[in-house]
This record gives C-alpha cells, structure tokens and sequence, in this order.
C-alpha cells in the first residue's frame, strides 16, 4: 500500500464485530465496505447521497466538467491539427450539467451496489454520538433508531468556509457546491481563491468563453505548491486571458442588480455578473455528540493518533475531519487504516508519499515536499528539471506546456519530491509516489527505461537532470 502500513496481524481476526460509519463519502464508504470484507457487521449513517463531497460536489463533478472543457478547446484547436470544422462552436451549459449529472448518479449507485453485495446495511438519516458504543439517527423518513456497535467511525467530511465579508446568495455569490449547478455561461466571473479549486474553476470558465477574474492573498497561484510550478501556471492563466490580482484581499461585496462589485484592499474595484468563493473549506464535526463522549479536538479538527483512533477507545475518525491534507484518496486510506486496525490488524498511517492532483489546462501533479519545505527542513539538496516541450511525443500532441521537477537529497540521492505541471500530470506523478515510500534513489530510477515517444519521458530526463546527465537538456 502507499498509504497504509500493515505492520502485524493479530492472531486470529475478529469477524463479529459492529461498526457503525457515520459519512458515506470517500472515507466513510471505503472504510465500511473494508471492514465488511475483513467480516465486519457493518451500518453506515448518511444524510446525503452516498460518495460524499468527492463524488457528489467536488472532485467528479469538476472533473466532469472539465472534460466538457477540454472537448471543446479541442474543437477550437482542431485546424491546428489539420481538420477543419464549421459553423458556430458553443458550449450548452444545460447539457453540460445534465452530463454531469448522469455521471455522478451513475457512481452514486455503483457504491450502492457494492454495499449492497458486501451486506453493507445504508441508514438514511443524521447521525449523533450517544455514548461511545452508540449512534442515534434521526431518519430522513421520520423517527429515530439508535446503533449500537463495537466501533464507530466518524467520516463527516467538510463543506465550503463561508466568510463573512461574502454575502453568499447561491445567486450572485456562489460557493463551490452551488456553483456546480450553473445552468448557463456567465458573461464574466470573479474567483476569490488561486488554489487548486480556483484554478479548476478558473481553467473551466475560461473555455466555455466567460470573462475570468482571480484574486489571491498570497503573492502567487497555487501556493501551497512549489514555486516553480506557481509561477508557470501564473502564466498559463495569463495566456488564457484570465486577470490576475495576486498578494490581494477583498474588502467589501455587494451584490447588484446586474451582478456583484468587490473593493479590494488597494482600493481598486472589480465587476463581474457572478463570484465564486473558493478559500478553503471547514470541517464537519458540529452537532455530533463529541463533547458528550470526550472526543478531543483541536482548531476545528478531531485529533487523532496513527492508527486514527480518537481520544476515546473504539471511536476513529477519517478524512477532512481530522488534521492533515483534506484529498478523497487520503480519507480513503485512513478509512482502510481505520477498519484494518478495529479488525485486528495493526496498521498505521504514512503520508510521506501522498500525491496531489491539480485538473488545470495543463494538469498539475505532485508528491512529497516542494523545493521551499525541503530546504526550510533543513536538507542540502538537488534538482532537477525538464521541460515538456524536449519531448517528441508532445509536439507531436501539440501539449508543449510545462515542465517536470525532481528535488532529491544531496548525498545520499534520496527523492524528496516532485512537481510536474504538463500533459497527464496527474497520471505521471505517481512514478515517484513508489520511489519516495520506498526510498529509491535518484540513481536506481534513472536506470529505468521509458517508452518512446511518451510523455513519462519528462520524468526520467528529470531525474538524469538531478546530476546533469539529461541527454536531451541543452
């Protein structure tokens, strides 16, 4: 596993036990149907639609409409490749929502079904702590029915941070769940956020033809990232058309008859028909009954140890709940994590290789630490870098755009981390997610063979690159 560490089995595994999961998301969902397929009884509580944020607000449908996004960019460039296409190209937003749509609830049954075929017993309805073998659920279809269980996982989730300088409407000031159902293209938006959900949104509304906005706090997009890869998608989106107002914070909102106006802290004044918020999001654990049960938390989050036990025996928790990176695949694992370790099997967390996915146009991926937290840990490093347009493959695609970086510890080669921003970035960066968790050196990956043409063949220049041996690097 990349995530989880199985360090021991106990002798002879529990298979009778109760688990109830409180959340259906990607955490909730995994972790139940692991736990009912190590022999586990077990009851998820959800409120919603199973899949959670991820399936049903966030990573899938934004991905849905992205690949709506990227089919019509390629219309628009298709003379580039020799093929000529006629009449008026526009984008329906009606249709590109109920793709959308049909997407989502295709998945949504699908987790349905693998309850269904694991005896994974779905109880609609809220679910509260009443004590730490318990949980009441107020029914969606009226009435009450408490759980009792052995264990209880806690996978709530989170919901967008609504601060309140936004006089959020649904309207003329969206979060990112509302946003989802926009059935028409905005003349022009203002994206409050130049992190990974304001550049998706971003990349989005710029092709379907709106007239895009950004404005960060901080001094660059994509902060979090390596600032290498800040600066190249900085200028992605300006190649795009998209305004960027950097190391900026608004004000004061006001929503108008014909759309919303913003002051930032400069003075300056924006316009636009609509405003996205995208600044982060906050974790759902209110109203669950965990002071009455002695769950620990801390700014927001329940604290829990490797294993993801809380405070209290036999009550784990998982995903955007718990402190750590807020990623679906993340909350997957340490619901693994989590059922693995009620079950008789001791396994701990490992976020040493955690990758990160950003589906911009070019997409983003990376792993382990930036160039920036490598030397403010204190390690002597080296890098290493290759741009995507060295590649034949990707001019023979037309995706020159980018380039793939590789940070490895002076001395003993050890790969620390990467960023790649190119074609199928989200895809390439998982060649190193095996090489950090493993620890493999520089050296030992730079004798792996690439296929040719292929765009992996970033990644392998990079890594020769780290002692200036890239053939193909001037």
């Amino acid at each position: 596993m990349l995530l989880v560490d199985e360090i021991s089995i106990g002798g002879g595994r529990e298979v009778s036990k109760r688990i109830v999961v409180i959340g259906a998301g990607p955490g909730g969902y995994v972790a139940a149907l692991k736990a009912a397929k190590l022999g586990a009884q077990v009851t998820v509580v959800e409120k919603d639609k199973v899949g959670g944020t991820c399936l049903n607000r966030g990573c899938i449908p934004t991905k849905a409409l992205l690949a709506s996004a990227e089919v019509l960019t390629a219309i628009k460039e298709a003379e580039e490749y020799g093929i000529r296409v006629e009449g008026k190209i526009t984008p329906d937003m009606g249709l590109i929502i109920a793709r959308k749509n049909k997407v989502v609830e295709r998945l949504n049954k699908g987790i349905e079904f693998l309850f269904e075929k694991n005896n994974v017993r779905l109880v609609k309805g809220k679910g509260t702590l009443v004590g730490n073998k318990a949980v009441k659920v107020e029914l969606e279809e009226g009435g009450c029915e408490t759980l009792e269980a052995d264990n209880i996982i806690i996978a709530t989730g989170s919901s967008p941070a609504k601060i309140p300088v936004f006089p959020f409407d649904g309207k003329r000031v969206l979060t990112s769940d509302e946003i989802l159902d926009l059935d028409y293209v905005p003349s022009s938006i203002i994206i409050v956020g130049a992190g990974v959900i304001g550049c998706e949104f971003g990349t989005f509304f710029s092709a379907v033809g709106s007239a895009v906005t950004m404005v960060e706090m901080m001094e660059r997009v994509l902060p979090t990232e390596d600032s290498d890869l800040g600066k190249e998608m900085e200028k992605v989106l300006k190649r795009k058309k998209i305004k960027l107002h950097l190391k900026s914070r608004i004000e004061k909102v006001e929503i108008k008859e014909n759309g919303v106006k913003a002051v930032l802290d400069s003075g300056k004044e924006l316009e636009a028909e609509i405003m996205l918020v995208a600044t982060g999001r906050r974790a759902e654990i209110n109203d669950l009954g965990l002071e009455t049960v002695g769950v620990k938390t801390d700014k927001g989050r329940i604290i829990v140890d490797d294993r993801m036990e809380t405070s209290v025996k036999g009550i784990y928790a998982i995903g955007d709940i718990v402190p750590g990176l807020q990623l679906a695949h993340v909350a997957s694992f340490e619901g693994i994590c989590a059922a693995e370790n009620i079950m008789g099997i001791e396994s701990r967390m490992d976020y040493s290789a955690v990758p990160r996915g950003i589906f911009t146009d070019p997409e983003v991926g990376a792993v382990g630490m930036t160039e920036e937290e490598a030397l403010n840990a204190g390690f002597r490093i080296r890098t290493g870098r290759f741009y995507f347009r060295g590649l034949g493959r990707a001019q023979a695609a037309g995706k020159i755009i980018g380039f793939a970086k590789i940070i490895a510890e002076e001395g003993t080669d050890k790969i620390l981390g990467a960023s790649i921003i190119g074609p199928n970035a989200t895809d390439l960066v998982h060649e190193i997610v095996p090489a950090i968790k493993c620890a493999i050196t520089v050296k030992d990956m730079s004798k792996l063979i690439h296929s040719h043409p292929t765009f992996s063949e970033a990644v392998m220049e990079a890594l020769h690159d780290v002692h200036g041996q890239s053939i193909h690097n001037a």
